[in-house]
């Protein structure tokens, strides 16, 4: 009966080791880097100034890549976001830094162009400002 019990386990083992081994096999993908700041839109879909954001929010999350993730709640349907941000005014932008905490706040439509310098600011990017960047096509035209 021991004899029986010993080889009974032994399959046991080596069936699960065999399966775990097969689920991870061809996984040579790494656990993706954690963002440097999340972008946290609390709205509703059927809100204006929330539909006018899709496109910022898309737009951002194409600037930074994986340096920012960009999330977006729906607090009619997901009601706890809203309680859970205290969320005033639609759309609300929060935005957290890579250990969770809050470091800025917007309530209504927010331009891109203000969110990329409030996100720069954070990740410490420097860019020349649009002046610059006008002024040195020009120089380079006339060239």
């Amino acid at each position: 009966m021991r004899y029986f019990l010993r080889i009974m386990l032994l399959f046991i083992v080596l069936f699960v080791n065999i399966t775990l081994s097969a689920q991870t096999k061809g996984r040579t993908d790494k656990a993706k880097p954690r963002p440097l700041v999340t972008f946290i839109e609390l709205g509703s879909d059927s809100c204006i100034p929330c539909k006018m954001m899709r496109p910022v929010m898309e737009a951002v999350q194409k600037e930074y890549g994986d340096s920012i993730l960009v999330v977006f709640y729906d607090i009619y349907k997901q009601r706890e976001m809203g309680m859970r941000y205290n969320v005033r005014v639609m759309p609300t932008q929060v935005f957290l830094d890579n250990n969770g905490k809050e470091f800025h706040r917007h309530e209504g439509f927010y331009p891109k162009e203000e969110i990329i310098r409030l996100v720069d600011k954070k990740l410490g990017i420097k860019r020349k400002d649009n002046q610059q960047n006008k002024a040195e096509k020009q120089t380079n035209n006339k060239s």
